[in-house]
């Protein structure tokens, strides 16, 4: 008797249409990409447009990625359309005395007093016991959170260019206090939905790794394998900005780059050679990936013009 071996699920690239995608965030998908191609998995994505949305910004993402030669699988999904899902999700975790309200706002959050060791911005638990009395005066003053009701402090995950890792896991948000879904609670849910066992993203995400595996082990719900890689700064060794001038397709091409010559550029800050994705699978290795920030200079946009 022979046993198969189950397939692979997918990757995804996932991003939030506040704006054009800069190099950083084209050179994460691309590698996202190459991830889920090298290893046989589906490629999805999902627009993340629960938070800031600016009108036409996710048909310009799609346009940019297409136009550097990546492609995906069936329809782009759209958070702002899952709403139930989310819903449910709080449902189960409610029924099961994991959630609390909170009223706390971030002026607050970011003034409490933290627990040792906690990161900035961790949740210090401000509203985790409140009595019946104190709940019915917070609820006449302003509309509540719902907040995941932790049972650790810390959580660890496996990552693939960080090896083992271990994070802060806090209360976290499931639920903004104007009802739509926080981020941790819609990523977790929206991989599991859609198969997605595989995610790769900019290692400033690298934090909420643990928060979001504990989250989906609360949920029953597997946790992906991750691969956080390096962001791309300016010369500074700041994130990548608008501010940091010609760092978009469109504002490549009024120096004449092309979207041809903007994959090469990033394909040498990979150290690759290859012209098009599909000609970069057969020189990618996750192992031999760079691990330091790519510096993405002005100067260095206009060289590639010429």
């Amino acid at each position: 008797m022979t046993t198969s071996t189950p397939p692979p699920g997918s990757g995804r690239f996932a991003p939030s249409p506040s704006g054009d995608l800069h190099l950083g965030s084209l050179r994460t998908a691309l590698l996202a990409w190459l991830f889920a191609r090298s290893t046989d998995r589906r490629f999805l994505l999902r627009v993340e447009d629960l938070d800031r949305v600016r009108p036409g910004a996710a048909a310009q993402q799609l346009a940019d990625l297409e136009a550097i030669g990546i492609d995906w699988d069936g329809a782009v999904v759209r958070q702002s359309e899952r709403a139930a899902l989310y819903a449910d999700a709080v449902r189960r975790l409610r029924e099961a005395g994991r959630t609390y309200e909170c009223f706390c706002s971030r002026r607050e959050i970011r003034e409490a007093p933290s627990a040792p060791h906690a990161p900035p911005g961790a949740y210090p638990g401000t509203c985790r016991d409140l009595s019946a009395a104190e709940l019915a005066r917070r609820r006449a003053e302003r509309p509540a959170a719902i907040r995941l009701r932790s049972d650790t402090d810390g959580f660890t995950v496996r990552d693939v260019l960080h090896g083992s890792y271990e994070g802060v896991v806090d209360d976290l948000s499931l639920v903004r206090n104007d009802g739509v879904a926080a981020y941790n609670l819609a990523v977790v849910v929206d991989d599991a939905d859609q198969g997605i066992d595989q995610v790769v993203r900019g290692d400033d995400l690298l934090s909420s790794a643990p928060r979001q595996a504990y989250l989906a082990s609360l949920l029953g719900l597997p946790a992906p394998t991750y691969a956080h890689v390096p962001l791309a700064v300016n010369a500074q060794g700041e994130r990548l900005a608008k501010r940091d001038g010609s760092i978009t397709l469109t504002d490549l091409a009024r120096l004449g780059v092309k979207p041809r010559d903007a994959l090469a550029r990033m394909a040498r800050s990979l150290g690759m050679q290859g012209r098009t994705p599909v000609e970069l699978l057969d020189e990618f290795d996750a192992a031999r990936l760079p691990t330091e920030p790519w510096v993405v200079t002005a100067a260095a946009s206009a060289n590639a013009a010429q």
